[in-house]
């Protein structure tokens, strides 16, 4: 019995350090460059998003402001903040919508350490993340032309964590916190993607999420709710997954409806939407994953 622990235990010994090999570095850059933009680009990306508001772009504003809420480093609890101030000074809520939905769904940190599954899977995550947020604007914009959308009237304004007057000092604690939020997610990511080489079979796995187009992507969308954590630690799972035959569309919309359905996502937006609006993010958010999944599946 002990020779039988003992090997299985070199043996998801040893293919983590191989996956860890493979991907820390990922991991790592995307942490330091997440924290650089944090601490010295957060401030720029902010205005920038505010200047255009002072042009004439009407409808396609929510292009510009999808991408922009990419860019910004900040979780959802710190965008929501951000999203206040952007609202007191009179920002649209179709434009708000699609910055804080793409926010959700991507941010510098994690488009970085998405590279790791591949250019295919990165691009796919990028694009889709942009669109999402896009279309989520002009949902707002169609239904909600007349009336408010969010409400940050009863929202309390947290304090700044970037306080230290150092700047260097400020970069390091930022990256600490980083690696004190994500790491553990990290390697746990890590050892349950050695046990499922080790454990699942890849032949039924690639009958639920590989050979049946349909049923996989609205498997893989319905998992991603209470599955997804910390983006860091989907990465392994998901670079494995893909191995054993999970289709790109599958993949896809896992990776729209985990971090959209994240608890501490879920618990950010609920603060500044009622309840409808709150039902209709959820149903928008499904939706939009299954159907991009089934068409990524039978275009690629």
């Amino acid at each position: 019995m002990l020779d039988l622990l003992q090997k299985e235990f070199i043996y998801l010994w040893y293919y983590s350090s191989v996956l860890f090999n493979q991907i820390a570095i990922y991991w790592v850059f995307g942490i330091f460059m997440g924290s650089v933009i944090s601490v010295f680009g957060k401030e720029k990306i902010h205005k920038l998003f505010v200047s255009i508001q002072n042009k004439r772009l009407g409808i396609f504003g929510v292009i510009p402001a999808s991408m922009l809420g990419i860019a910004s480093p900040l979780c959802m609890f710190g965008t929501i903040p951000i999203a206040a101030s952007f609202s007191q000074k009179g920002m649209r809520d179709d434009w708000l919508a699609a910055f804080m939905m793409s926010s959700i769904l991507l941010n510098p940190q994690l488009l970085i350490y998405s590279a790791a599954l591949g250019k295919t899977v990165f691009s796919i995550r990028l694009v889709l993340a942009i669109i999402c947020g896009i279309l989520a604007g002009l949902c707002v914009r169609l239904f909600f032309r007349d009336k408010g959308f969010f409400n940050f009237s009863t929202l309390v304004l947290p304090e700044s964590r970037d306080t230290d007057p150092n700047m260097l000092m400020r970069l390091i604690k930022n990256i600490w916190r980083n690696l004190k939020a994500t790491g553990g997610y990290f390697l746990l990511g890590i050892l349950l993607s050695a046990m499922f080489q080790r454990y699942v079979s890849p032949d039924a796995f690639a009958s639920l999420f590989g050979n049946q187009q349909g049923f996989g992507v609205l498997l893989a969308a319905t998992i991603g709710v209470p599955l997804y954590v910390c983006g860091g630690g989907t990465i392994p799972l998901l670079l494995e997954w893909l191995r054993h035959g999970m289709t790109l569309g599958a993949a896809a919309a896992f990776m729209v409806t985990g971090p959209a359905t994240k608890i501490t996502n879920l618990g950010a937006v609920k603060i500044v939407l009622g309840k409808r609006q709150f039902s209709m993010y959820l149903a928008y958010t499904i939706v939009f994953a299954i159907t991009t999944g089934i068409i990524i599946d039978i275009a690629l």
